[in-house]
């Protein structure tokens, strides 16, 4: 039985192995502490039931138990009992984390922050794989079928990061599997008994037999093999072949990084996490000869699932092979202005299976053939490899639109492949009345369009904040079109929707504004400068941008700067009044006047873009008086636990009296029969006796009387009267305490008496204080040395017993041999 329960430790250490992929998705360490809480907390609960002998349907029992009792604790609602025990409101509570969870998972990047629904979906998953562990390799003793839930475990930051996971948070759980079974094998040897060779040697149970010697061989290279092969193989990883490869057949030198599917990133959450961090971080710095350039971008979703827009799996040509130049297409230029530009970008902290470029780029230079090129799409993106750490330059067509050629734009027919592609949308009634109502009597698409874009302005009641949420399905379409406020993704995402349900296709682009951090034709683009924006298809001129979040929202926003999509928030411009003969001349440069000054604030509405709380005063006065009334208590405490013992005791005493009160000396009168007592009753007034007497001890000791361990109770209590200590009631109180002890101690029945100790107690402590100094009397009440004594000699032990099983452990530790257990000759 106590191998079986040293298995289930293994059990609950493997389990935390196997959880050490998951660091790969979240910033700190919270995770790991919450969850090793958790899987202490089962593991000591199933110990417990197989200590008791509990069968295995009631471990289950147990291990549930305390992983929702650990739950409790960890993620509280604020309804439980006693702040522990679970209540419905406490289930409700856990249903709504579990609730959030599956939005927050779309509202925050990988890496993400310590998100209170995010912790709890992690910390109960893990939790259970462990209860499901222990029962699969203690309860059921199938320690190989453990793996499953473990390898579980693994396919979650698999699944959900954008990169490969790294090989080692692999490699730390296939050691913490190798290791239970292993632990279970030598479970199951000790069960035999002792092992013997043929000539009588003895063998330790560490020491294998050739085949199971074979076997943990085969093991060990298994594990090998399995981190190895992704490592090599290209487009498993970007792994040795693959920088190899890129250096022998490309054109550039970047740092081959961590590739993920570009089709499986989550764009949405990306943008969302990256934009509510706290801290600011430099993540490309570009130089270009556009005086004013476009948006920076990296990639659309342009497919519309259950939750919303979502990026399609890109498909493409190497960009060393050369791009299509828009201004040979043959399409529609009367009206569109198409200037080429070049630029220089080095990625800092961006990692991507996309390279960030400006639209309709036509040469890309310093990056190899593992970058490929959509061109529908207009994106650059490797199924190998990652951005980050990579300088390239490329070349572009910058193209501008006039209102003109939009509205000459002609709808494409309903069959055409684009409109059928780019239109798909679920039908949302009042998506679907607003658009009807927006579009009535337009004539072309690019009216519709601008009747849309134009709809989300301030006059219509938009306004941008962070801290909403930010799906993009159909009915948090909705909801943002009712509630009004948003970030960027959200009015990207509700025009695309808007725009498709017009039958005009759209799609949703993510890139980087240009920022304010300019140095002469550099721009250095942080997270916060990342942006999403609209992308609407005319026939014969292509997808050309809208963005319809608001411009003085969005540092470095281009909206101001585009003829076809102007920002429909600024103020009117301001007219100067022509010069006459009677007035002076105005300068050209000079500002509004009063009368034709903007009448609202240009920032109203807009409180909540900035993430600064209002100043309610300093904090540090409440931070002093929870300091204050922390140490209050923890200086209490020997006062509070004086006060239980003596109470607990002087309530003892009574019963010790009482019980004795009701029995007959043995002196009595004839005729009476003496009453005898049982052994539960002599047990209990011994008991009660004993109690007594420690309350008169920690007594003396408070008031800082000398106790001599050698004395007898009656001697000591003669040497209290004899120094004039207690004197009159108080020395017969002092002597009836002695004699109670003595015969409780030496006597075969306890001393019969009327008096009452608890009586006795109150009169010998009330003649002690009464001779004490002020002093005494006030540490004997607030830090009574009793107590204190008592606890010192607790930590004292406590402390001799760790560095006794700390020897033994190191003893142990130092017997091991690592040989045994990858022996590499067979056992004589």
């Amino acid at each position: 039985m106590r191998g079986r329960r040293h298995l289930g430790f293994v059990a609950a250490a493997a389990t935390l192995l196997a959880a050490a992929p998951l660091s790969a998705i979240y910033e700190r360490w919270t995770w790991l502490v919450q969850c090793a809480v958790l899987v202490a907390l089962v593991a000591g609960a199933a110990t417990l039931a197989r200590w008791w002998r509990a069968p295995v349907w009631a471990q289950a029992v147990s291990m549930v138990g305390a992983l929702l009792f650990g739950l409790t604790w960890i993620f509280p609602s604020g309804d439980e009992l006693l702040g522990l025990v679970p209540t419905p409101g406490t289930l409700r509570h856990f249903g709504a984390l579990v609730s959030t969870s599956a939005e927050d998972m779309r509202s925050y990047g990988v890496p993400v922050q310590d998100v209170d629904s995010l912790l709890f979906i992690t910390a109960f998953g893990v939790g259970a794989v462990a209860v499901v562990v222990d029962l699969l390799t203690v309860g059921l003793r199938r320690p190989a079928l453990a793996g499953l839930p473990m390898l579980a475990i693994y396919s979650v930051p698999v699944a959900v990061h954008v990169e490969s996971v790294s090989a080692i948070p692999f490699v730390i759980g296939a050691v913490g599997f190798l290791w239970l079974l292993a632990a279970d094998n030598v479970d199951r040897v000790r069960h035999f008994g002792r092992r013997f060779t043929g000539d009588g040697r003895d063998v330790d149970v560490w020491e294998p037999s050739p085949l199971a010697a074979a076997g943990r061989r085969l093991a060990v290279i298994g594990v090998v093999v399995a981190v190895a092969l992704p490592l090599a193989v290209p487009g498993m990883t970007s792994g040795l072949l693959s920088q190899l490869n890129s250096g022998g057949g490309g054109q550039g030198s970047g740092v081959g990084g961590q590739g993920g599917s570009p089709g499986r990133v989550n764009l949405f959450a990306a943008l969302s996490g990256e934009l509510n961090r706290a801290e600011v971080r430099d993540m490309i710095k570009v130089t270009t000869d556009d005086p004013n350039p476009f948006y920076l971008r990296f990639a659309v979703a342009d497919d519309v699932r259950r939750n919303g827009f979502a990026p399609r799996t890109p498909s493409g040509t190497p960009v060393t092979r050369g791009m299509v130049d828009p201004r040979n297409t043959g399409r529609v230029s009367s009206g569109i202005t198409r200037t080429p530009h070049q630029a220089n970008v080095e990625i800092l902290d961006f990692t991507m299976p996309f390279l960030p470029v400006y639209a309709e780029p036509v040469t890309m230079r310093e990056v190899d053939g593992n970058w490929l090129y959509d061109e529908g799409m207009q994106v650059v993106f490797s199924n190998r490899t990652s951005s980050k750490g990579r300088k390239y330059s490329f070349d572009y067509v910058r193209s501008d639109y006039t209102p003109q050629v939009l509205a000459t734009a002609p709808s494409l027919p309903p069959e055409h492949s684009l409109r059928q592609l780019y239109t798909r949308v679920d039908d949302v009634r009042e998506v679907d009345e607003l658009v009807e109502r927006l579009t009535r009597n337009k004539r072309n698409d690019y009216e519709r369009v601008r009747a849309i874009f134009d709809y989300f302005s301030r006059d219509n009641g938009f306004s941008y904040s962070l801290s909403t949420q930010g799906g993009v399905s159909g009915q948090d379409i909705v909801n943002f079109l009712t509630n009004k406020v948003g970030f960027c993704q959200q009015y990207a995402a509700a025009m695309a929707w808007l725009v498709r349900a017009a039958d005009i296709p759209s799609r949703v682009a993510f890139g980087f504004t240009n920022g304010t951090n300019r140095q002469e034709n550099t721009y250095t683009l942080t997270n916060l400068n990342l942006h999403a924006w609209t992308e609407v298809y005319f026939a014969d001129i292509g997808w050309v941008p809208f963005d319809p979040t608001p411009a003085s929202s969005i540092p470095g926003s281009a909206r101001s700067r585009t003829s076809w999509a102007p920002d429909v928030d600024a103020p009117d411009p301001v007219t100067t009044a022509p010069t006459t003969a009677e007035g002076p001349d105005t300068e050209a440069s000079a500002g509004p006047t009063e009368d034709n000054t903007p009448t609202r604030d240009v920032d109203e509405n807009l409180g909540d873009t900035t993430g600064v709380t209002p100043d309610s005063g300093p904090t540090w006065p409440l931070w002093v008086a929870a300091g204050a009334l922390l140490l209050v208590l923890l200086l209490s405490l020997p006062a509070l636990r004086r006060a239980l013992l003596r109470r607990r005791r002087h309530v003892r005493a009574a019963a010790a009296a009482g019980t004795l009160a009701t029995v007959a000396d043995g002196d009595g009168p004839p005729g009476v029969p003496r009453v005898l007592l049982s052994d539960n009753e002599l047990a209990r007034a011994r008991a009660d006796a004993h109690a007594a007497w420690d309350e008169f001890v920690d007594t003396l000791v408070d008031f800082r009387i000398r106790v001599d361990p050698t004395e007898t109770p009656r001697a000591t209590a003669d040497r209290l009267v004899a120094e004039g200590l207690t004197a009159g009631p108080a020395g017969d109180a002092a002597r009836l305490l002695g004699q109670v002890e003595e015969r409780a101690r030496y006597a075969r029945e306890p001393l019969r008496h009327h008096g009452s100790l608890g009586e006795a107690l109150r009169a010998v402590r009330r003649a002690l204080s009464s001779r004490a100094d002020r002093r005494t009397r006030i540490v004997a009440a607030t830090l009574p040395p009793s107590v204190l004594g008592r606890w010192r000699s607790a930590i004292m032990d406590v402390s001799a017993a760790l560095v006794g099983r700390s020897g033994r452990i190191r003893e142990r530790v130092t017997r091991w041999n690592p040989r045994r257990v990858l022996a590499s000759r067979p056992s004589r």
